[in-house]
């Protein structure tokens, strides 16, 4: 990923991190909209069920989850007004975090077989 794609520099870690609360945001039950227009409250995070832990009707492997339970991950992704965090509690995602695009899901994001 060039640094146009990724115009903030996030490391590899923040985009994963980051691609997944993009995913929660649209999982039923995980998000609430707000507290401003175009940004999401995330306060359900999954639980791994093996190796992965289901969003959906997707898949994600549970190593690729691993900044969900990183607090200076969401430190970062605060810093560079992607998120605001209430660690470990809630995560607020906001309109520029919602729409940041890491070019990850394809690589992390899979059909749930079960």
């Amino acid at each position: 990923m060039t640094s146009k794609n990724n115009p903030l520099k996030l490391n590899p870690l923040q985009l994963r991190t980051l691609t997944i609360l993009q995913l929660l945001s649209e999982v039923q039950g995980a998000a609430r909209p707000g507290p401003q227009v175009g940004e999401v409250t995330i306060s359900r995070f999954p639980t791994p069920h093996g190796d992965h832990f289901h969003l959906g009707d997707y898949i994600v492997k549970s190593k690729d989850a691993t900044g969900l339970q990183n607090q200076a991950v969401w430190n970062a992704l605060t810093r560079k007004g992607l998120a605001r965090a209430d660690w470990p509690h809630t995560i607020v995602l906001t309109a520029e975090g919602r729409s940041y695009a890491t070019e990850m899901g394809k690589e992390m994001v899979f059909r749930a077989p079960h």
